[in-house]
């Protein structure tokens, strides 16, 4: 199978290299606006066609890979699927719940794969959550609370949002299986463009579940840190730890009934702190082999089109909610 990197920036050139380490599929083409970003590959890649034509790119493809700012994902993922290809599209999918939508009903229409790039659910640290969510470890999980902060890129085109909590929500909706019912956000803007560049969002969901998420491109320090709660155990995933990233507390709590509505009565369980062996193996890597596997064996991988779509429409709710001063949106009415 022929694949084409289309933009090859910071993440094109990281998905650039698993891909030519993947031995089912050959690199055939590159696409960038930019001369010399293309003239980094041209001495060691002769073979791999060098452009910045969308129709000489597409051309010599059977799946694109659309690396490219968020604005331009529509269009590009677009013309894409029209003319037959499978699709591995950067996140978040696209700019509004309605074109999120459209894109997802056009590859399934053409019968392509559209597979979005949330590359966190990949991780061994990820995978190993959800394994001890499914075997039902944790008992019922009451949260999740997930700080992401860092001193980071401030974005010319989405907010914080947009650009950081696309990471949470997708693995919220993967470690759930469940999606929120509304949504409640706030931020702020320290720029000219009113970006936010500081932003909290909530998350409620019908089964009383809570997700609260922080995310700042504003920090002196830089924090990758999730907390599951549930109430026989609890995880605390550190991503930024080079070794131990995620710790399962035995830890959990049980509320007892009283005749005195007036008073709570809490049964609290403190035991040991487990500490699992994870998958080594680049996140990336793994996306890339779900893609191309997806592809052969026509069926949904685990960053799909419909966790993409609802990711975006979660997103849209929030920049809702943020502009209407933290009121609470529910998920019907972004159609």
């Amino acid at each position: 199978m022929n694949v084409g990197i289309l933009g090859y920036g910071y993440w094109g050139k990281n998905l650039f290299r698993n891909f030519f380490q993947n031995k089912k599929v050959q690199i055939k083409s590159v696409l960038d606006i930019d001369r010399k970003k293309l003239e980094e590959l041209e001495n060691t890649y002769p073979n791999i066609l060098l452009t910045d034509s969308l129709e000489d790119f597409l051309s010599q493809v059977d799946a694109v890979v659309i690396a490219t700012p968020v604005s331009t994902h529509y269009q590009l993922a677009r013309k894409s699927l029209q003319l037959g290809k499978h699709i591995l599209l950067e996140k978040p999918m696209a700019t509004s719940y309605k074109e999120a939508q459209e894109l997802a009903q056009l590859a399934k229409y053409n019968n392509l794969l559209l597979m979005i790039d949330h590359t966190f659910l990949y991780t061994g640290a990820v995978q190993k959550m959800r394994d001890f969510i499914d075997r039902q470890e944790l008992g019922n999980i009451h949260y999740i609370d997930s700080t992401r902060i860092n001193l980071g890129h401030f974005q010319p085109d989405v907010n914080v949002l947009w650009d950081l909590a696309a990471h949470d929500i997708s693995i919220c909706n993967y470690l759930l299986q469940e999606e929120p019912i509304s949504v409640q956000a706030i931020g702020i803007s320290h720029t000219e463009n009113q970006i936010e560049n500081i932003a909290y969002l909530t998350l409620h969901y019908a089964s009383r579940k809570i997700a609260h998420f922080n995310c700042s491109w504003s920090s002196p320090v830089k924090v990758r840190q999730m907390l599951v709660g549930g109430d026989k155990k609890m995880i605390v995933w550190n991503d930024l730890e080079a070794t131990e990233k995620v710790k399962i507390y035995n830890t959990g709590y049980e509320i007892k009934s009283e005749e005195d509505k007036t008073k709570i009565l809490v049964d609290y369980r403190v035991g040991d702190i487990f500490v699992p062996k994870l998958a080594l193996r680049e996140a990336l890597a793994v996306l890339v082999e779900d893609f191309v596997e997806a592809i052969f064996q026509k069926r949904e991988p685990i960053s799909s089109a419909r966790l993409g779509v609802s990711v975006v429409r979660i997103l849209e709710a929030a920049e809702v909610s943020i502009k209407n001063k933290g009121k609470e949106i529910f998920l019907e009415e972004i159609c």
